[in-house]
């Protein structure tokens, strides 16, 4: 699949960052309901799917503090849906609320996990002209110096294009200092592999690290992740 919107698009990026500030109070409780601003004359039949990681049972990554990933994760994908709506792309989530999207009839933590995953997959591939945004944090307790935002791509055509613009803005907003690279994703990631669309998996930080815990606890960093997110997504939207 390739991705292609007309170049004058580009200025979305920074028309995001001027609409940061007055929707911060909003996007604080993550519960907006917008309408789109803008109407792209050239979009192409799209529809940004923004993934909140784990959720339910699985809380994913645990902090020292005992933060858990799946929260974040949430906090941090009702923003950029916000921010996408607010620029007039198509979205879709995978959940709305603190909940796992998993069948009723699973049992075990493991059902539930697998049910999940499966459900998210379906999901994607049902829509047409689908790009998948998976939001996560990372963890790495051998390691509490490490910090920063990293992106990752799975194998579908514009995805890894999509993944470096998105790092390059996270790498200018919230990496100064810890710079990092786009990377494909591992294969044993089961919802990027699986998916028929291009995928691109953000890891907004390091829980491991206590400082950048604190930092994505904040609603205001959470808002200038997704502002970063949202923009770097629109201008690889355009390339």
């Amino acid at each position: 699949m390739v991705i292609l919107i007309r170049k004058r698009h580009l200025a979305y990026g920074l028309l995001l960052c001027c609409f940061v500030a007055g929707l911060s109070a909003v996007l604080w409780h993550g519960n907006a309901a917008f309408t789109a601003a803008f109407a792209p004359e050239a979009l192409p039949a799209l529809t940004v799917v923004v993934d909140a990681g784990h959720g339910g049972e699985d809380g994913g990554a645990v902090a020292g503090d005992g933060t858990v990933e799946s929260g974040l994760n949430l906090a941090i994908a009702r923003r950029v849906r916000d921010l996408l709506t607010f620029a007039g792309v198509p979205t879709a989530v995978t959940r709305e609320g603190e909940a796992a999207i998993y069948d009723p009839g699973s049992a075990t933590l493991r059902e539930k996990k697998v049910s999940d995953l499966h459900n998210r997959v379906e999901l994607v591939n049902a829509i047409p002209g689908a790009v998948l945004l998976s939001i996560h944090q990372n963890s790495l307790p051998s390691s509490p110096s490490t910090q920063g935002a990293q992106v990752f791509w799975n194998r579908q055509a514009g995805a890894e294009s999509l993944a470096a613009s998105i790092q390059e803005a996270l790498n200018t907003a919230v990496n100064a200092g810890h710079e990092k690279k786009a990377a494909q994703v591992p294969s044993s990631v089961y919802l990027m592999k699986e998916i028929t669309a291009p995928g691109v998996l953000v890891e907004c930080g390091f829980l491991s690290n206590a400082g950048e815990t604190e930092r994505l606890k904040d609603p205001a960093y959470q808002t200038r992740l997704a502002a970063a997110i949202a923009s770097g997504l629109l201008t690889g939207l355009t390339t």
